[in-house]
């Protein structure tokens, strides 16, 4: 990733009322910024999915709306959190219109600020094992919400705000040399779909990383 050298700036609604394609791609490179009682949190957007609508048999709108699906169906810009398998949170920024049910998920981050804060949280999930690299803290959605703090608290999150506690996503000014597609991975329908988006190379992507 290079920098552009420009200041940050809390990306609008108008980023996210657009192609769920396009926001998956776009997002990399985009900073992740999460603040708490603990302190905050920031990494590097470098893997995303997309997940389009209830023909998409992969995506939570598959069976039409539901009380827990609900913010996928709203406007755009908010975020959608929710608990997978009773093990692992995991957090996606919502797209198109509203009413249009899609999202992206966040599946992987490079770690830039409150790298002790993430540790301690990633630690106490291993239960005393051993520490756990830079590159490892925010590798994969679960991960990525571990070291971050994100829990339910922050679902419908409207991360176009940066008021004060909470969650939101920033333009830091980097661009993405190399972009690398593929199909989705950890889920067993709609592997079809090349909706993956990831940065080529990089050692923070929790799938392959290699390849246009």
């Amino acid at each position: 990733m290079t920098s552009r050298g420009h200041g940050s700036r809390v990306l609008p609604r108008s980023f996210y009322r657009r192609p769920t394609l396009d926001v998956a791609r776009d997002l990399l490179g985009k900073m992740l910024v999460h603040r708490s009682g603990d302190g905050l949190t920031t990494g590097f957007i470098v893997e995303s999915e997309a997940y389009i609508g209830e023909s998409d048999p992969a995506c939570h709108a598959a069976r039409g709306p539901t009380p827990r699906n609900e913010p996928l169906y709203g406007e755009p810009g908010h975020a959608y959190v929710y608990l997978n398998y009773g093990m692992h949170y995991l957090v996606n920024a919502v797209t198109e219109e509203a009413g249009v049910p899609a999202a992206v998920l966040i599946r992987a981050l490079e770690p830039v600020s409150g790298i002790e804060l993430m540790q301690a949280r990633r630690q106490r999930r291993r239960a005393g094992g051993p520490g756990v690299s830079r590159h490892e803290l925010c590798r994969g959605p679960g991960n990525l919400t571990c070291a971050m703090g994100i829990t339910l608290d922050d679902n419908r999150a409207d991360l176009t705000r940066s008021a004060g506690a909470g969650l939101w996503i920033e333009d830091r000014g980097k661009t993405i040399d190399d972009i690398g597609r593929s199909s989705r991975i950890g889920i067993r329908v709609g592997t079809d779909r090349p909706w993956r988006c990831f940065v080529i190379g990089h050692p923070s992507v929790s799938g392959r990383s290699a390849g246009p």
